[in-house]
């Protein structure tokens, strides 16, 4: 998620690091802050790897700052990433945001629509976060209302996700 991020905000312009951070926090940081000690390394594996270039420049009051540009290795892994998510991209509902927030990077629509079918698709199954040997269990089974709480308000969440994916698949013409 942290290297899909990075590739995704850098698409869209060099930043600084800290620059680069604080629009990852702003797009994670409720549910994942980004420390230093996890970025910088996630910066390096992806210098290392030929995806993006690091450019010093100097600072305007202070020492001087590294700006971060993706190359067009870079540019192409993206969008590899974008179409062909792994399955944790599409289940785990902080990575599959990070997925969204760059799908628009992916030029080709029958492939920006086959990434949101797979989101379709496990939606669709039923599930719970709670079950009764393999049967998922409703809000209404339920007399504790904190559980009920849980169950009722995912289900508001993916009854709203499921009619803008079928909306947005039916406007990219899928």
């Amino acid at each position: 998620m942290l290297e899909l991020a990075i590739l995704g905000f850098l698409y869209d312009a060099p930043l600084h690091g800290y620059e680069l951070r604080k629009r990852i926090t702003a797009l994670t940081g409720h549910v994942r802050p980004i420390a230093e000690s996890t970025l910088y390394p996630a910066i390096k594996r992806l210098e290392k790897a030929g995806l993006l270039e690091r450019a010093t420049e100097p600072g305007a009051v202070a020492a001087p700052r590294h700006v971060l540009t993706l190359t067009e290795e870079g540019r192409t892994e993206l969008r590899r990433r974008l179409a062909e998510p792994v399955q944790r991209d599409i289940t785990d509902e902080n990575r599959w945001f990070t997925v969204l927030a760059f799908l628009r990077h992916l030029d080709d629509r029958a492939a920006q629509t086959a990434v949101l079918r797979r989101r379709l698709a496990f939606l669709e199954e039923p599930a719970s976060f709670f079950y009764d040997g393999d049967r998922p269990l409703r809000a209404e089974e339920f007399e504790d209302p904190f559980r009920r709480g849980i169950l009722t308000i995912a289900r508001a969440t993916s009854r709203a996700e499921l009619g803008w994916l079928r909306e947005t698949i039916a406007a990219l013409g899928g």
